[in-house]
């Protein structure tokens, strides 16, 4: 296990280094700067902003300089917001992102995993059929349509959720519904797939034989198994939802790092796009190892150690 862990945090480091590099690379390479679109201001006025943040310098020298920064876990000062850091930023949406994104996902497992259960159980009848149009219906569905669906609906027509903004729990409702609805849909379909598989074992078979009730097997056999391919999903799922998704927050006017990242794009404000995306990697990296960890607990049968990658 410590081998592993070590071999994991090796090659995170690695890959990070590696993204960080193209990011820095690509943003400096886009024509314009993050200045481009004061017009108004003089050259003299633009010079000593470039030289506040080290536009001026070499390429190179502004590279080594941001690794120094990232190394001592500082990511930087956003150069369209004066005064604030990438750090301020994290801080202040990643909560609103995570609280979101921890909202869809319990839905997303909950509904998810009981339309699998349930179309595996009724294989070929209406219950199936059911379930898998609606898990259709949320892969087809874009999020906009989704959030301007539920807005109409909920917020314009019946008016019991607000239709935006943020600060109660009611305004979480909406932007988790839609933001819950692909992932539910690709939950049910992976549950069910590896419930029929998983049902045809002979060691279900051999429950069965043995009298043990029907929701026993299900819940305590076979759903154990058949959950492991959606723990592998969680990883990237959880790093994606808990770090803002663009599309719904800004829609529904979320003040979430997703937003924050849209408007840094808008912006060309290379220090908030640098560290957001340097934010999003580490958390992806992080999910997905203790998604990996986690795998030995679900299943025993499952070790992680020196010989395994």
């Amino acid at each position: 296990m410590g081998h592993f862990i070590i071999r994991r945090l090796v090659s995170s480091i690695l890959a990070l280094l590696l993204i960080i590099t193209f990011t820095f690379i690509l943003v400096h390479m886009v024509p314009g700067g993050p200045f481009a679109s004061e017009k108004q201001l003089p050259d003299s006025v633009m010079r000593n902003l470039e030289e506040k943040f080290h536009l001026n310098d070499p390429l190179w020298l502004q590279y080594v300089k941001y690794l120094g920064q990232v190394v001592k876990g500082d990511l930087g000062p956003s150069y369209k917001y004066e005064n604030r850091t990438v750090n301020e930023f994290i801080r202040h949406g990643f909560p609103v992102s995570a609280t979101l994104g921890a909202l869809a996902v319990a839905i997303a497992l909950v509904v998810g995993i009981t339309l699998g259960i349930i179309a595996a159980l009724r294989q070929n009848r209406w219950q199936d059929y059911l379930a898998m149009v609606i898990a259709t219906i949320g892969f087809s569905a874009p999020s906009f349509i989704v959030a301007s669906l539920l807005m109409f609906l909920f917020a314009y027509k019946i008016k019991i959720f607000p239709t935006a903004m943020w600060g109660t729990p009611a305004h979480a409702v909406l932007p988790s519904l839609a933001l819950a609805t692909l992932p539910t849909a690709f939950i049910s379909r992976l549950i069910r797939a590896n419930m029929i598989e998983v049902l045809q074992q002979d060691y279900i078979k051999t429950a069965r034989s043995k009298g043990l009730s029907e929701r026993v097997i299900i819940y305590k056999h076979a759903l154990k198994n058949a959950i492991l391919p959606v723990v592998t999903y969680l990883g990237p799922l959880i790093a994606s939802i808990f770090t803002g998704s663009f599309v719904i927050e800004k829609i529904f006017a979320i003040p979430g790092i997703g937003r924050d990242f849209v408007i840094a794009i808008t912006n060309r404000d290379y220090g908030l796009i640098l560290g957001l995306t340097i934010f999003y990697a580490v958390f992806l990296m992080a999910m997905n190892l203790i998604v990996d960890l986690s795998y030995s607990l679900i299943d025993p049968r499952i070790k992680l150690t020196r010989g395994e990658g």
